[in-house]
């Protein structure tokens, strides 16, 4: 007997063409020909992008480190690969301004163009020694008339955003501000075919994903929310969670997109992750954009993402995404001191697994 679909998917029959699919909504607005068609290229990307990670070491294509980027993280070969992959297919086309997490500052092209882009050319990319899924995130924004500002605007104003999993299938998630699909690559065809539509959260998660051997630098909201997803159905959640972690952005969120669940990469005690770690601009932004869009949240435990604009660049940021209740619970704490103090933590202490 064949499975279920899985919750929150729609099945879908057809085989449409990501190039149809762009075709159809550039007609919809001044912006869309624009972004159908930078989308259309970071697919192009991706593919020799996927080509390239899929042979390895045979194509001299490595995990091996050679450096670190602008803002001072390890950079791999293939950061450096894939980011030159994007950028050239992305320089081809009129964008008034593109960034990535490989460049120090943003790069201006032409000034009458409509959009502006962001990315992160391979998020995860430490998983490649292990062969674990990685992938690339893009943000496309609106051309202020100030290119300066160009990526200090507010989350919501993104025109498109999405990422590319390149793992047992190359998918690419994408959402034009009307909902979220899936599209997944047709090797033999070269090309991005649709294969899941209008993509739901469901509201409720079993699942909750966190590095929990941070556990001592977390902020007692976090950790209350953490004691309670593992007393299950013995707490206030009144139902068993599952915990997973892989380390990939990318692959955390499909997997949200997919089965629920709620994702932490919190801000901790630890030097240099007092504002959270991950990047505003090009990763949390499309992130929140994607998981709003199909029906979830997306906060740092006090604000909405997408109601924050960068300061820099590269500024950092904590991200809770996921189903809303869980995302909701992880706000309350973080807004309610007594609440938190409410929570004691007999499990830990019961079981010893994270006794400190």
């Amino acid at each position: 007997m064949d499975a279920a679909p899985a919750r929150g998917w729609t099945q879908m029959t057809g085989q449409l063409r990501l190039d149809d699919h762009l075709q159809r909504y550039s007609e919809t607005a001044l912006h869309a020909l624009a972004v159908a068609t930078a989308v259309d290229a970071i697919a192009a990307a991706a593919i020799e992008i996927a080509d390239l990670i899929g042979a390895g070491d045979l194509a001299d294509a490595s995990g091996l480190t050679t450096g670190r980027n602008s803002d001072g993280d390890v950079q791999r070969d293939l950061d450096v690969q894939a980011d030159a992959i994007l950028r050239r297919c992305l320089g081809k086309l009129p964008i008034a301004a593109l960034a990535s997490e490989e460049m120090r500052e943003p790069q201006i092209g032409d000034r009458a163009a409509r959009i502006c882009v962001a990315i992160d050319p391979l998020d995860g990319s430490s998983n490649i020694d292990i062969n674990m899924t990685v992938g690339t995130i893009f943000s496309i924004l609106p051309a202020p008339d100030d290119l300066a500002l160009a990526f200090h605007q507010r989350g919501s104003a993104q025109f498109a955003a999405g990422f590319v999993t390149y793992g047992p299938q190359t998918s690419l998630v994408l959402t034009l501000g009307d909902g979220v699909d899936i599209f997944t690559l047709d090797r033999k065809a070269g090309c991005f075919r649709l294969a899941r539509s209008a993509i739901q959260i469901s509201e409720a998660g079993e699942e909750f994903a966190i590095n929990a051997s941070n556990r001592r630098h977390w902020d007692p909201p976090v950790r209350a929310f953490i004691d309670e997803c593992l007393a299950g159905v013995e707490g206030p959640a009144n139902h068993d969670f599952n915990m997973r972690w892989v380390g990939s952005l990318v692959a955390e969120a499909y997997r949200i997109l997919t089965r629920g669940g709620v994702f932490l990469y919190p801000s901790d005690a630890r030097p240099g992750y007092g504002d959270g770690r991950l990047r505003l601009t090009y990763e949390a932004h499309p992130m929140a954009y994607i998981i709003e869009q199909a029906g979830g949240s997306a906060t740092t435990g006090r604000e909405r993402i997408l109601d924050l604009s960068a300061q820099s660049l590269h500024q950092r940021v904590p991200l809770i995404m996921g189903s809303s209740n869980e995302v909701r619970r992880v706000e309350e704490l973080h807004c309610d001191p007594l609440l938190v103090a409410s929570i004691s933590a007999p499990l830990f202490a019961r079981r010893g697994f994270f006794r400190l």
